[in-house]
């Protein structure tokens, strides 16, 4: 496993009581592990400290924070063939959960001491990495209004996402695309565009999980136009009935497709950080390339 380096995201985890980040090395003494953890204040510059993490020389790389966190240290440790562990310390840490990886801090630090390496996929949006989705649409404005509120007024991370909800909701504001996936040319208008990385459960109470993530595949969700009141009722609809199907929304499984628009550049929200990106927007899968320390899938 070589150096542990812990990258804890001191700004993840809003309104969960997470650690201090400073008790972090105990927790991995107690498992037989020494680790070296690199803070990242609020506004701090990520690609500089894992910089210097891997200056040290680095042989393993452990996210503590929550998604957008875990996608930064990613990249690098598939940049440099490194293991990857997760301390799933932010808000609702999707990877971590999809991946078996407790939430309870012991039992995580457990899994990364126990040393078992499975290799997964990851997505591509214009040869940027995504582990869980990237999206176009309804999501990127939530967050980007959500961001702008909280920059602008001073407003809590929660309240600033109801807000910004209710006001995308109120607009969804359908767009038009051209999708090529498999071969086909599709034309949408929509105001919601999906794709994850292997295939997501889009009905019942386990709706936004994946059962597996080296399948090899993307999964594409086109939403059909609708109104305000349209998308809340099918959002409950989903959860609580388990009811969704064609009219609601495309779907496809594909290796690589291809978004074009009119506009020269889309809003894609990628594991929850939004970024303008050039189109034609391109994504793609690469199976088995990240190893990550995580529990066996057919364990328990």
């Amino acid at each position: 496993m070589g150096t542990i380096a812990v990258i804890a995201n001191a700004g993840s985890g809003a309104g969960r009581e997470r650690p201090d980040p400073s008790s972090l090395p105990g927790v991995f003494r107690q498992h037989g592990l020494h680790a070296t953890v690199h803070e990242l204040a609020p506004g701090g510059d990520m690609d500089a400290l894992l910089d210097r993490a891997l200056a040290a020389g680095a042989g393993c790389l452990v996210a503590a924070g929550g998604d957008g966190t875990v996608n930064a240290v990613a990249a690098r440790a598939l940049e440099r063939d490194l293991e990857l562990g997760v301390l799933p310390l932010g808000t609702l840490n999707h990877f971590a959960r999809d991946l078996g990886i407790p939430d309870e801090l012991d039992a995580a630090v457990r899994v990364i001491a126990e040393g078992r390496s499975r290799l997964v996929d990851v997505g591509t949006v214009n040869d940027k990495l995504f582990l869980n989705n990237a999206s176009i649409g309804l999501y990127a404005t939530i967050v980007l209004d959500r961001e702008s509120q909280q920059r602008r007024l001073g407003r809590g991370k929660w309240q600033a996402l109801c807000r910004a909800t209710l006001a995308a909701l109120r607009d969804p504001d359908p767009f038009e695309v051209a999708v090529e996936v498999d071969g086909r040319q599709l034309r949408r208008t929509t105001p919601f565009l999906f794709v994850g990385n292997n295939d997501y459960i889009v009905q019942g109470p386990a709706a936004g999980q994946r059962a597996r993530l080296d399948d090899g595949t993307l999964s594409l969700y086109v939403l059909h136009p609708r109104t305000a009141l349209g998308l809340l009722w099918l959002a409950l609809r989903t959860l609580l009935r388990g009811r969704s199907g064609a009219r609601d929304l495309d779907a496809f499984s594909a290796g690589a497709l291809t978004v074009a628009a009119r506009a020269p550049q889309l809003d894609v929200a990628r594991d929850g950080e939004v970024e303008a990106m050039a189109t034609p927007v391109r994504f793609a899968v690469r199976p088995r390339a990240l190893r990550v320390l995580a529990p066996d899938p057919g364990a328990g």
